[in-house]
């Protein structure tokens, strides 16, 4: 059961407070009581295909003697499948740094029916673990045993925070689909909490209601709220959606003031201005941004030299990405240092980009300014809660002027010093300007359209063997794709990415030029052939060749999530195709030009033929990066309509 204090997105919506349309709510059973019923299920009655599904998972959170935060969990899991046997593999993360949490009082067990009676084992407590994920964050791992299609496994455990501060948070759906999930907060009355909840559809049950709590001589009221959703689906994965995390039913909570008896209120809301203060502060933040690193003055000496800053920038985010190898960790803070880091010429994503920042300033890039960030997978920063969990990485931001600006990640070596990261896209950044003292969040897009181009020229012969050349221009992101794919795979693999694994259609020739010119698009020359459907009379000629859309990815009737494309995308195709001698044009598709209800998206296709040849014309262009769930019935239709019109086979008859 994944813990962590971070809402990861603002909601899309959220619900009023009433129960679902739904069967009757299923029933709690604590720990150790296992129906016999629940051993006899073979299926999720609401999800068929689920190779497993929560049975149970209770939180029960309430304020020990020391005020420390308390959280009873108990999770019942229910195994259908071998493919679902994964969900026996167990994994508690906590905020370890400073002692801050601990788990305790761990007991697991596996339930199998055999003979038509209960057959228990207990978890070795020898098969618990402890990892360390990060300076601030650790895990208790274990593997339930004797698990197998039909079993039913049951762990619980005590998780303790040594503050009353915090409340941790709680997620109502997950990997596989949810019977029942409740969460029960029991506050003392000196503590409020606000709550950020991200929500699909209304909670099953909430309530609030009021109890008493003692601490010695000191009487006080509780503030109770009970939290339930009932036959959850799991968390949904379909294309082109942000992230899961962005997609997850949670609740987190966030201390807003404490008033205590006999004294006056505090203020504990968050503000960006006060957590940029204490990260400068932190030892494993603010205060590397001036430790020297052996050798920069040489490096700093060659940057000066450079006439412009757009040189200097260039010059030292090159200089940085490839000396230093990225150890694959998104983190916040520095690990080691990034003195250190330098010396071994491995770091994390933060130890490598403050290094980046600390030359820049050096060389005289003043507006240098680093800047937290979340990458795509980790989850959208919502900057209405003021939360530095939300973040994992750290960038450098440079704003030029109010048109132009930076962001750079010299961990990853396919990134570019002119080009925000993909990664970060349609998400809010914090950066850190300890001058001026300012400290603010900042919405990260691009705001032009990447473009895309292709060119195809091609005889078909007689027998309908297809004989041609492609040109294929990639800028900014789909430069970056289309290197990262080449150099990761290899030249086959590749190869049939592009003809996106036809058989029909063979690359025998293959050449990458500007693979190592950032500020040049990456331009792919192919020599091709292609083996065409055909019979005694007819060939049919599918014109649509090297464009990435022969496919059409929505083609489920219903969509659960936001469509997130990242960026902008605008496809030019023209193709050239010479007919054969002894045939003639049957079936042209028509010219047309269409566009979804809101003009997003815009598409247009022209066929014609002049001097023996067709020339065909596709161009799509996307004038928005993030399509809404709300009006995918518009979206479906459209990108239906258009995948068929741009795979709308052209048809030749022999004379």
């Amino acid at each position: 059961m994944k813990k962590t204090f971070t809402l990861l997105t603002l909601c899309a919506f959220v619900c009023g407070v009433k129960a679902q349309d739904a069967s009757p709510s299923p029933v709690y059973e604590s720990y150790g009581k296992v129906p016999i019923e629940e051993l006899q299920m073979t299926s999720c009655p609401f999800d068929q295909s689920a190779t497993a599904e929560v049975l149970d998972a209770k939180g029960d959170v309430y304020f020990d003697n020391n005020f420390n935060t308390v959280e009873d969990c108990h999770k019942r899991v229910k195994i259908f499948k071998d493919e679902g046997k994964d969900q026996a593999t167990c994994r508690i993360e906590f905020y370890a740094y400073d002692n801050l949490q601990y788990v305790s009082g761990i007991q697991a067990e596996t339930i199998n029916l055999v003979n038509g009676k209960e057959q228990i084992t207990k978890l070795d407590k020898k098969q618990i673990f402890k990892q360390v994920v990060d300076r601030d964050i650790s895990a208790i791992t274990f593997s339930m045993p004797d698990v197998k299609a039909g079993s039913v496994i049951e762990y619980k455990y005590t998780l303790t925070t040594n503050t009353p501060v915090i409340i941790p948070s709680w997620d109502f759906q997950e990997d596989i689909p949810v019977r029942y999930s409740e969460y029960v907060t029991t506050i003392p009355e000196y503590f409020l909490f606000s709550s950020q909840t991200h929500m699909r559809f209304p909670f099953t049950k909430f309530t609030r209601s009021t109890g008493n709590g003692n601490l010695g001589n000191l009487l006080f009221s509780t503030n109770i709220e009970d939290r339930l959703m009932t036959n959850v689906p799991s968390v949904p994965d379909e294309p082109y959606m942000s992230s899961k995390e962005d997609n997850t039913i949670d609740i987190a909570f966030q201390l807003a003031s404490f008033h205590p008896p006999l004294g006056f209120t505090q203020d504990f809301s968050n503000s960006w201005q006060k957590i940029g203060e204490r990260l400068i502060d932190d030892e494993d933040f603010g205060r590397q941004f001036r430790r020297s690193l052996s050798g920069e003055d040489v490096i700093i000496a060659k940057a000066k030299a450079l006439k412009t800053d757009d040189e200097k920038i260039a010059f030292l985010f090159n200089e940085v990405k490839n000396d230093m190898k990225w150890n694959n960790e998104y983190y916040k803070y520095t690990d080691n240092g990034t003195s250190k880091a330098w010396d071994t010429k491995t770091g994390n994503s933060t130890e490598i980009n403050l290094i980046l920042y600390h030359l820049l300033r050096k060389s005289g890039i003043d507006a240098a300014l680093p800047m937290l960030v979340s990458t795509r997978e980790h989850g959208k920063v919502n900057p209405a809660y003021t939360n530095l969990m939300q973040f994992n990485s750290t960038v450098v931001y440079i704003p030029v002027d109010s048109t132009k600006s930076y962001i750079l990640d010299a961990s990853d070596k396919y990134n570019m010093y002119s080009e925000i990261p993909y990664n970060l896209l349609n998400s809010f950044g914090l950066y850190i300007n300890n001058d001026a003292k300012d400290y603010h969040t900042i919405f990260i897009s691009r705001q032009a359209p990447v473009r895309r181009s292709v060119f195809v020229n091609a005889d078909i012969k007689p027998g309908g063997k297809v004989d041609g050349t492609a040109v294929i221009n990639n800028l900014s992101y789909s430069r970056l794709e289309n290197i990262s794919r080449y150099k990761k795979d290899g030249e086959t693999k590749f190869k049939d990415y592009l003809t996106d694994k036809d058989n029909n259609l063979k690359i025998s020739s293959l050449k990458m030029d500007n693979m190592d010119v950032d500020t040049l698009p990456l331009v792919q020359n192919i020599n091709f052939n292609l083996d065409l459907s055909s019979d005694d009379t007819y060939l049919y000629l599918n014109p649509n060749l090297f464009t990435e859309m022969h496919k059409n990815p929505f083609t489920n009737d219903v969509r659960k999530t936001d469509i997130d494309f990242g960026y902008q995308d605008n496809l030019s195709y023209n193709g050239i195709y010479k007919v054969p001698a002894g045939y003639t044009i049957e079936g042209l598709p028509k010219s047309i030009s269409m566009t979804t209800p809101d003009n997003s998206i815009v598409f247009r296709r022209m066929v014609g033929q002049q001097d023996g040849s067709i020339i065909v014309r596709y161009t799509v262009q996307y004038k928005k990066s993030i399509f809404f769930k709300e009006d995918y019935a518009d979206y479906h239709e459209f990108f239906k309509r258009m995948y068929e019109m741009m795979n709308e086979n052209i048809v030749l008859k022999k004379s």
